[in-house]
């Protein structure tokens, strides 16, 4: 399976947000975020169908997405929002992942909706507190992910 490919696979399926500094999943009434993708075609491309889902008083709510492939950069994309949503996008990049792909640090650009930050995500919920603090540590050497790593708040 070529990178290109690799990527779309790897991501595949459900992830937790088990720690972030995104204000949405910080203010506290949006809560228990996770990552859905699907691998699909649009218009010839491959590209991940992209749906957050989380509960806000009670009630499971979602906001989708479709996921396009940086052409020079096979761990980076840019969002754009479906429906009402479509004049919406932001880039986002996996930073760093385990090899047996059960995290990762996602980076996002800010846009005008949003600051710039890190979401920590993973397979299973919670991780491991020894391996938090070790992706907090690896996350230390990157130049644009350290500066996030003193504003990260665990999620419950």
């Amino acid at each position: 399976m070529s990178s290109f490919n690799s990527i779309f696979a790897i991501l595949a399926g459900t992830w937790f947000v088990v720690s972030s500094n995104f204000p949405l999943w910080l203010e506290g009434s949006k809560t228990n975020p996770q990552f859905n993708y699907a691998i699909a075609e649009k218009k010839g491309e491959i590209i991940l169908l992209d749906e957050v889902t989380y509960l806000e008083n009670g009630k499971s709510k979602s906001i989708s997405g479709f996921d396009y492939l940086n052409p020079t950069n096979n761990k980076a994309f840019t969002w754009q929002g479906k429906g009402w949503l479509a004049i919406a996008k932001s880039n986002w990049e996996i930073k760093l992942k385990d090899e047996q792909n059960q995290w990762a640090v996602i980076w996002f650009s800010k846009t005008i909706f949003t600051p710039e930050g890190v979401d920590i995500i993973s397979r299973n919920k919670p991780l491991d507190a020894k391996v938090l603090e070790e992706i907090k540590s690896k996350m230390l050497a990157d130049s644009i992910l350290k500066k996030h790593v003193n504003t990260l708040v665990e999620l419950k």
